[in-house]
């Protein structure tokens, strides 16, 4: 569709983030064989501070660079994790593109290549997740939770050593890297509730570039869209709003949009869920119908003016 050229694609420089980028440009290039797509790594906050704990660090710290450079004009587009996104994209900036949706479960990996239900008494599981902390807590009480950062393959190798016996990681990146054969089970998304957006990779580009926008439309996957609109949608509900563990995982069924939402609080003590169904086309709505189900529910109390932590 463009005429000849380069398009200079915006990534983070792990291993994952580049491999994610490539998963993109792989449905682009044969669409587009007259354009030259040149990926260029960018550091984010979440980069520069491998060490730090996220909680209280906020959404959008392995974003925000990649999307200044969008908005100066240094990037034509942006390759993400949905799920590291904040709801509200910086002023001049879209979703270009929603790919279909990979694997979103969470998986948990251990030494005893065990169930979560199986967990011997005082496992060392780790994740620096509140919300998989939180849903770690109410199902397996027995396992000790310690905070664990890195990229995948970081994680993975600290999970397998001597001060942890296992984490709880995302499905989708150890399949993007060929990692599947450490899973010892899948977790039920409708249990144990992905991050919103999680599995899924969206392209950022200018809200005013037609040009990427027309070349972006043929990749976007409608029905991965309207899911992440629902579960984007009730994060956002939740206002800059909720400190609590936030979970939300929607799945189209025909013409009809299944919605499982969760909060809860970090020691797994108290709880709230909800199980919705609506239009697939109304994703707005059936988010909004989750958030009330979860305050009619008791879920008010746990809501507190600090900023969402979903992932």
């Amino acid at each position: 569709m463009a005429g000849r050229g380069v398009i200079k694609v915006g990534s983070r420089g792990s291993g994952l983030a580049l491999r994610q980028t490539e998963e993109a440009l792989a449905q682009l290039r044969p669409l587009n064989p007259d354009l030259e797509f040149k990926v260029i790594t960018v550091r984010t906050q979440g980069d520069a501070n491998p060490a730090a704990s996220l909680v209280g660090m906020g959404r959008g710290i392995f974003v925000k660079e990649i999307e200044q450079e969008l908005q100066s004009g240094q990037l034509d587009m942006a390759v993400h994790s949905l799920k590291d996104m904040p709801t509200q994209l910086p002023q001049g900036l879209t979703l270009g593109a929603v790919l279909t949706r990979q694997d979103p479960r969470d998986v948990l990996v251990n030494r005893w290549r065990c169930r979560l239900a199986r967990l011997p008494q005082g496992a060392r599981i780790g994740t620096s997740s509140p919300r998989r902390e939180a849903q770690l807590k109410r199902y397996s009480p027995q396992v000790t939770v310690l905070p664990i950062r890195g990229n995948v393959e970081t994680r993975l190798s600290k999970a397998q050593g001597e001060d942890y016996d296992g984490a709880v990681l995302a499905a989708a990146g150890l399949i993007r890297l060929g990692l599947t054969q450490h899973i010892a089970e899948h977790l039920s998304p409708q249990q144990f509730v992905p991050a919103p957006g999680q599995g899924v990779l969206a392209v950022e580009v200018r809200a005013d570039d037609d040009r990427m926008l027309e070349l972006l439309q043929p990749i976007d996957h409608a029905s991965t869209r309207y899911a992440i609109t629902a579960e984007r949608a009730f994060l956002e509900l939740l206002g800059s709003g909720c400190q609590v563990p936030v979970g939300a995982y929607a799945q189209s069924e025909g013409e009809m949009l299944l919605l499982t939402v969760f909060i809860g609080e970090r020691d797994g003590h108290k709880s709230f869920r909800a199980k919705l169904e609506g239009l697939t086309h109304d994703p707005l709505q059936l988010a909004s119908d989750a958030y009330l189900a979860l305050i009619e529910r008791g879920g008010e109390a746990l809501l507190s003016p600090a900023e969402a932590e979903a992932s």
